[in-house]
């Protein structure tokens, strides 16, 4: 373990990030780096306990306690090599994971949690600076040429582990640039392009080649893949959002949320714009969803200059400590308040969320122009099967005065049109494609399925450790089958 008896005498201590008012001018990130010193005394708090729970609750099994120990002891290196052992890209999820290992630490049930998300990002950082990231070569190629289809987390995932393993590995992006909606959902101020792209880059100089705006089942037909590839992992993401389709939904100001995020990360990085640009500058935003990309929208809104931004939600509102029915080691599902949030409540004077709200109507003006919300308050209750409801409280309907509306109320499944359509693969009861956790392998031949696009959107985290274990099955698969 850690310091003998740390965790009795050093409290957890939180990460530096930059104050409010320096960073809602700009899009960088708000972290302010980690010194060794507060990484080895947070370390230092870790029990190495009989049984990890932060281990059991990782999607890619990171040692924790294991790499917390060496940590302390100041071996950094023998650190960050246990840490790539398992996570690929702790760059990546050392900024935005929400940290499943820490909703689990056995510390936690009855104090605060280790702090192993900010112990990851300083190691890996680390490494960078120190430059113990190197290129990893295989020794040996085989003649077998895949096709990684999407290059977010689950893909960059199946990629390096793939060219690791020796096989020839292209991957196609539509996009001009790596990254899914790492690159083009999150914004830069949780995670900068340019540690996206420092991975790319390495990865290119170990051999993966990355071919960009094209479209595979469009731009490159299913066809042409089936024929040069021996195998083709869709890893494409779960992308097909999902609407409020109520009266006014052609107003002039509704977006969806991730039309606003993505043409916002193009801006910041200098990406041309394909519609028009949303501007919300001096102008009253809504938006509907409570979850983390709503927050995204928040803290994009207030960076732009809104002149007020509401977040409303129809559950309602989560309990601010753990409940019997979401007992340790279980994640914590109580209230968070993100740094967006926070923004939001310094810049306008109070908190933007509200709880327990139904969206019915959107309201236009004479020339088809957003500028209101019809809302009302709702009541949850539970139906005769089991099922959450909600009913109307009378009388509570208003409107809301507003300008832009973000819909951020989650995705639905992949886009069908082109490769998923043309290759005829069997999709599950959710519309997403058809292919188990031990395999991965699609009703089609040739194809595999990982990410979002196989389990329905989810967490980075859950994407990495789908791409890794596609490309072990892939590996397995293509060494039983030489011919």
């Amino acid at each position: 373990m850690g310091k003998l008896g740390g965790f009795l005498e050093i409290h957890r201590e939180e990460k530096k990030i930059r104050e409010i008012s320096d960073r809602i001018k700009d899009f960088n990130e708000i972290d302010i780096p980690l010194n060794d010193e507060y990484i080895e005394t947070q370390a230092a708090r870790c029990m190495d306990c009989g049984v990890p729970f932060c281990h059991w609750a990782c999607p890619v099994d990171n040692h924790c306690p294991e790499w917390q120990d060496l940590v302390y002891n100041g071996e950094w290196k023998k650190a960050l090599d246990l840490l790539l052992s398992t996570n690929p890209f702790p760059e990546f999820t050392g900024r935005i994971c929400p940290a499943l290992c820490e909703g689990s630490c056995t510390l936690g049930k009855n104090d605060k949690p280790v702090t192993t998300k900010n112990i990851e990002l300083a190691l890996i950082e680390k490494g960078w600076k120190n430059g113990w990231v190197k290129p990893k070569t295989p020794k040996k190629r085989f003649d077998k040429k895949i096709a990684v289809i999407g290059s977010g987390p689950s893909g960059l995932a199946a990629a390096q582990t793939l060219n690791r393993f020796g096989y020839n590995v292209t991957v196609y992006e539509k996009n001009e640039r790596a990254g899914g909606l790492l690159a083009l959902g999150i914004p830069d101020f949780k995670l900068d392009k340019k540690i996206i792209d420092r991975r790319v880059k390495l990865m290119e100089e170990e051999g993966v080649k990355f071919i960009y705006n094209t479209e595979a089942g469009k731009d490159i037909s299913n066809k042409e893949l089936e024929k040069e590839f021996d195998i083709i992992l869709m890893s494409c993401g779960s992308k097909q959002a999902r609407d409020l389709n109520i009266r006014g939904r052609e107003a002039k100001g509704v977006y969806l949320a991730m039309d606003f995020l993505t043409q916002q990360n193009r801006k910041v990085n200098n990406i041309p714009l394909y519609n028009e640009e949303i501007d919300v500058k001096d102008k009253n935003v809504l938006v509907i969803g409570g979850g983390d990309t709503g927050s995204d929208c928040v803290g994009t809104s207030v960076r732009q200059g809104a002149a007020s931004v509401k977040q409303i939600e129809i559950l309602n509102k989560p309990s601010e400590t753990r409940t019997s029915k979401n007992p340790w080691p279980q994640f914590p599902m109580y209230l968070k308040t993100s740094t967006s949030h926070k923004e939001a409540t310094e810049v306008y004077g109070n908190d933007p969320r509200e709880w327990n709200i139904t969206t019915k109507e959107f309201v236009k003006d004479e020339n088809g122009n957003l500028c209101g919300v019809k809302i009302a308050k709702v009541e949850s209750f539970v139906n005769e099967d089991g099922r959450l409801g909600f009913r109307e409280v009378e009388g509570s309907e208003e409107i809301m005065k507003v300008d832009f509306v973000f819909l951020a109320i989650g995705f639905l499944h992949p886009y069908f049109e082109g490769l998923l359509e043309n290759s005829k693969v069997e999709l599950d009861g959710r519309g997403n494609v058809s292919a188990n956790v031990i395999d991965f392998k699609t009703s089609a031949p040739k194809y595999f399925a990982a990410g979002d696009v196989r389990r329905g959107q989810s967490l980075v985290v859950w994407a990495i450790s789908e791409g890794r274990n596609a490309a072990k099955a892939i590996h397995e698969y293509l060494r039983k089958n030489k011919n």
